[in-house]
């Protein structure tokens, strides 16, 4: 009863602590309209100049490179309300997202001619295998992200079976474990969590964790990171909600799922650091996730991005940075290119960019599983023309969703991408919430990215691509999900309810703000 009331007083604190930065943002809308009210009755010119201003920002959001799909919610809320709508894309639209996030401007610490000789040698025998897969690696190493190989992958179709391995891993920890997750909540998972990295950092071992201020800030007491900092663990917690109230905080979140070991060992997936991962609580039915795990080489692509945004955010490392690589990998592992992405990469997006080379470049199939859908007309092109040419296009999503309008913007894509022959398929038994790509049978992607705007452009993400026996688990892995789920007709689309026709079309230009 005690650690009830303990819980239900820290979700009270939390929510405090949102409902804050909410009215800190409606304090700031109510006087960026009461300063428009004002230029108007006093200052008719100056508020003619405004309105000028705002007609030319609107085009320039329009000429703007990068992604459309965050255009039309600007567009329309500038042109709704020209003077309010310019002073507040200039509060919030992200420009200045460097500096907004806090992140230290230093550079990522270049790769050892070893490491760079061995990349391009992986390169060759990639491209001299797969040609097309070959490009990718080529465009993904030009955005500084190593091609490697002796790189052992294991697939887990599950958020239990990642999470448990992830656990018994941690145990064997000698030199340090790094952390970065989005989502950290109290429960068993957790507490089995933070007594591996106690008893880890009393023995020695560096144990150093980053946490999304936002996404764990509902299910992660203040005074459980605290305790954690007491005990030897080093906590950074990532964009702190409410240090300043020019931004929206719910973008440009640390969204990636990054765990290593020793730095022989390396993980990551769209699983978090909660019971409803492994389906220790019920949440929207069975949540159906997954994660891989990587020993050898390709570790040290997830180390050096985890490594490089601690520093970045201000923390410190025992020893140097190569001290810190793989000490062991197998003979002739498979290829392995990690990736990361992040809005201070705009208008560069890896992970954007590698989906569509994923799906431009498949020649019998592609076969895709997110949570949510929320892409630009370039994105529908290439799945539809994929489509149109014969290839076998899928995308698989959750049949019970978490955010209900998040999903109704997802069901208003289908028309048209099922007009083209795009399969789609809806989880039945619950939150399809995995994160994975399948190409040809050659080619497999796992990782943190969803297949929507806000991983595509506004939160830091990262992935894997592989090759071998680990891509063939994933397809296994999908087949099941498929033979598990209702695949969806054009005319089942069609008579789906009006009022989510109604509210899919009109919250779909706002799908940046979901």
């Amino acid at each position: 009863m005690k650690h009830l009331q303990r819980k239900t007083e820290r979700r009270i604190a939390a929510a405090l602590r949102l409902a804050l930065v909410a009215v800190l943002l409606l304090l700031q809308i109510a006087l960026v309209i009461a300063l428009t009210q004002v230029l108007r009755q006093k200052m008719y010119i100056g508020y003619s100049v405004l309105e000028i201003i705002a007609v030319l920002c609107v085009v320039r959001i329009y000429m703007r490179a990068g992604s459309s799909t965050y255009k039309p919610g600007w567009i329309v809320l500038i042109m709704l309300v020209p003077v309010v709508g310019l002073i507040l894309y200039f509060l919030w639209n992200g420009n200045q997202v460097k500096k907004k996030l806090d992140l230290k401007p230093i550079p990522m610490p270049p790769e050892t001619e070893e490491v760079k000789r061995r990349s391009q040698s992986a390169q060759e025998n990639l491209s001299a295998r797969w040609p097309r897969w070959g490009r990718l690696a080529a465009y993904l190493r030009r955005q500084d992200m190593p091609l490697f190989e002796n790189t052992d992958m294991t697939y887990f179709p599950t958020g239990e079976e990642y999470l448990e391995d992830l656990l018994e891993r941690m145990k064997t920890a000698r030199r340090f474990i790094f952390l970065e997750y989005y989502i950290a909540s109290e429960g068993e998972i957790w507490d089995r969590i933070c007594t591996v990295l106690t008893e880890r950092a009393a023995a020695g071992v560096e144990v150093n964790l980053i946490l999304d201020d936002f996404g764990s800030m509902m299910t992660m007491p203040p005074e459980e990171i605290s305790a954690l900092r007491k005990r030897g663990v080093w906590v950074q917690m990532f964009n702190p909600v409410h240090r300043y109230v020019n931004r929206l905080y719910f973008n440009y979140r640390d969204h990636r799922k990054i765990a290593v070991i020793d730095g022989d060992i390396a993980y990551t997936g769209g699983a978090n650091l909660a019971d409803e991962y492994a389906n220790l609580i019920v949440r929207f039915g069975y949540w159906k996730d997954c994660g891989i795990r990587l020993e050898g080489e390709g570790a040290w692509g997830l180390t050096r991005q985890f490594m490089y945004l601690w520093l970045r955010m201000g923390g410190e490392l025992r020893e140097s940075w190569d001290s810190y690589r793989p000490r062991t990998a197998p003979e002739g592992g498979e290829f392995c290119q990690p990736l990361v992405d992040g809005p201070d990469n705009n208008p560069v997006n890896t992970a954007e960019d590698t989906f569509q080379q994923l799906i431009s470049n498949a020649n019998r199939y592609i076969w895709i599983t997110t949570p949510y859908l929320a892409i630009d007309e370039p994105m529908i092109r290439t799945l539809c023309i994929a489509a149109d040419s014969g290839v076998d296009v899928r995308l698989m999503l959750p049949g019970i969703p978490d955010h209900k309008f998040a999903y109704m913007v997802a069901l208003s894509y289908f028309g048209e991408l099922l007009e083209h022959d795009v399969k789609i398929f809806t989880y039945t038994p619950g939150l399809l919430h995995a994160k994975s790509v399948v190409a040809d049978g050659d080619v497999g992607f796992v990782g943190s990215v969803n297949m929507d705007y806000r991983s595509f452009q506004l939160h830091f993400e990262c992935g894997v691509l592989f090759s071998g026996s680990a891509v063939t688990a994933v397809q296994e892995d999908m087949d099941r999900v498929m033979a598990q789920s209702e695949r969806v007709t054009l005319q089942g689309w069609r008579e789906r309810k009006w009022y989510v026709r109604l509210l899919g079309t009109v919250l779909r230009p706002f799908a940046m703000w979901m």
